[in-house]
């Protein structure tokens, strides 16, 4: 019996030490004295605790608490930063036909950035192909002046036959015929025949 006793005193007091170790943890948990409404209300109530980093923790609570902020103007705006857009939602979390939408909207995002970057890609590689070929005319352009073109060889001209005048003949004095000076003894001896022909042959001397 005493030993059933003891048994049962240890198991209690093991009980109540589990008590005292998990009651800080579930205090921790619920800070607030009332459910904050949204994120601001809550970081209110943690800029209120004593020490720096229990502000910060706390301030980490409210924003896993809370996705959505509020608006100046009533409502509240959600962030999605895989998106870098803001979407309206009627309360301090989006609901579940909310977030469906704002996950239609990613997968219509994802789809945008697909295509964009697939455009992107064809007109890098376009210009990339723009930039080669004007190094090659560039190329081609460079040995074309290098290379000298070949000049053709003047073609031979035939020769021109000119139609000489007949050479003078030369009689046989040695002189050119149909000059003055080669003419004028034939003439002198032609004016020496007519007169022959008044005068008569010249007369011999009687013989004595």
């Amino acid at each position: 019996m005493r030993t059933a006793s003891g048994a049962l005193l240890s198991v209690a007091a093991i009980g109540s030490l589990l008590v005292l170790v998990l009651a800080p943890a579930s205090v921790h948990a619920q800070w607030w004295s009332s459910t904050p409404a949204d994120f601001e209300e809550c970081a209110a109530l943690a800029g209120k605790a004593s020490t720096k980093d229990e502000q910060t923790a706390k301030l980490s609570e409210c924003n896993a608490k809370f996705a959505g902020r509020r608006k100046p103007g009533g409502g509240y705006t959600y962030y999605d930063f895989m998106q870098n857009r803001n979407f309206d939602i009627a309360g301090p979390n989006p609901t579940p036909e909310e977030q469906k939408k704002i996950d239609e909207a990613y997968i219509t995002y994802l789809e945008r950035e697909r295509r964009s970057t697939a455009a992107a890609a064809l007109a890098a590689k376009h210009q990339e192909r723009q930039q080669q070929r004007k190094q090659l005319q560039q190329v081609s352009l460079r040995s074309e002046r290098k290379v000298p073109v070949p000049v053709a060889s003047p073609t031979k001209q035939p020769a021109r036959t000119t139609t000489a005048s007949p050479p003078r003949t030369r009689s046989v004095t040695g002189c050119v015929k149909g000059t003055f000076s080669c003419d004028w003894p034939r003439l002198s001896e032609g004016i020496k025949d007519i007169k022959k022909l008044f005068t008569g042959p010249p007369h011999k001397g009687k013989k004595s």
